[in-house]
């Protein structure tokens, strides 16, 4: 068996196309665009391309886009000033702080003190709690991309034994409810999982989210099993590979996630689309 590619980019690409016409149309309408602003403390290498990418993607689809740097040793108020700033700023409708912060700041509280209609990362409690409660309003970009790249392709997972590795706020929490929401069989992998191969080894669907690479060995995928990596790690010699052990998995499964090209283009896209989705929701109030 060799396993069909569920192409990220294009998914991806679509979607933001998608979104570059509903703004246009809110252009030509003569009502404003919606606004993102993302919040960059410190020089992390990494951290400073993700933000550009988000940028890039902003005003590409003719998206209000601002970018807020501040130097690495600002204290946790210089940042939370500005979040309060971006919560009364009207053409703003989501604000990221792009993670990891420097270790001064407490990264919960700042994203906490993130107006929840304006949560377009979906990490506020509130916003964490309504997915939990099967109510969702602004979804974590990365496992509700994922939901998006399995509708694409029309891949029913209602009834599946669901494992997700990872238990992070980030994916693999978040990934667990999206899952459920849609009737799979949910289990929740981690460090102090015994038997992980034998969790593996039994599931429908895996989701892998754990950054470690290609940990997820290919002989631990059952057959015609839906693969989908979330990782994305540099090794040494510079090559991007993802937490799932590709060649291998890809020979046994049905569906697999490349890396890259897989579940990274669609994060972005959310973003977006949360963005565009919290604007709506302010001017349906307004």
């Amino acid at each position: 068996m060799t396993a069909r590619l569920i192409d990220g980019k294009a998914i991806a690409l679509a979607l933001r196309n998608d979104i570059k016409a509903a703004v246009t149309s809110l252009r030509e309408q003569g009502r404003r665009a919606p606004g993102l602003a993302v919040v960059l403390v410190g020089a992390d290498p990494a951290s400073q391309i993700y933000v550009r990418h988000k940028h890039q993607a902003c005003e590409a689809a003719g998206m209000h886009s601002v970018v807020h740097m501040l130097p690495a040793d600002s204290s946790e108020a210089d940042v939370m000033q500005v979040v309060h700033q971006l919560n009364n700023d009207p053409a703003i409708d989501g604000i990221l702080v792009q993670l990891p912060v420097p270790k001064q700041i407490r990264g919960k509280a700042v994203i906490d003190a993130i107006a929840v209609e304006k949560d377009v990362d979906g990490f506020n409690p509130e916003n964490f709690g309504l997915l939990a409660q099967r109510t969702p309003r602004l979804r974590p970009c990365t496992p509700y991309g994922v939901i998006k790249m399995l509708e694409h392709e029309k891949i029913d997972v209602s009834g599946l034994d669901a494992v997700v590795i990872g238990q992070s706020n980030i994916v693999g929490r978040p990934m667990a409810l999206e899952l459920l929401m849609k009737g799979a069989t949910v289990t929740i992998c981690h460090s102090q999982t015994k038997d992980l191969p034998g969790h593996v080894k039994r599931a429908d669907l895996v989701v892998a989210g754990i950054g470690k690479p290609e940990y997820v060995r290919g002989e631990w995928i059952k057959p015609g099993a839906i693969v989908i990596d979330v990782g994305l790690n540099r090794l040494e010699t510079g090559k991007i590979v993802g937490d799932v052990e590709f060649a291998a998995a890809a020979a046994k499964a049905s569906w697999i996630t490349p890396v890259p090209g897989g579940v990274g283009p669609m994060t972005i896209a959310m973003l977006m689309q949360n963005t565009l989705e919290a604007y709506q929701h302010r001017e349906s109030k307004a």
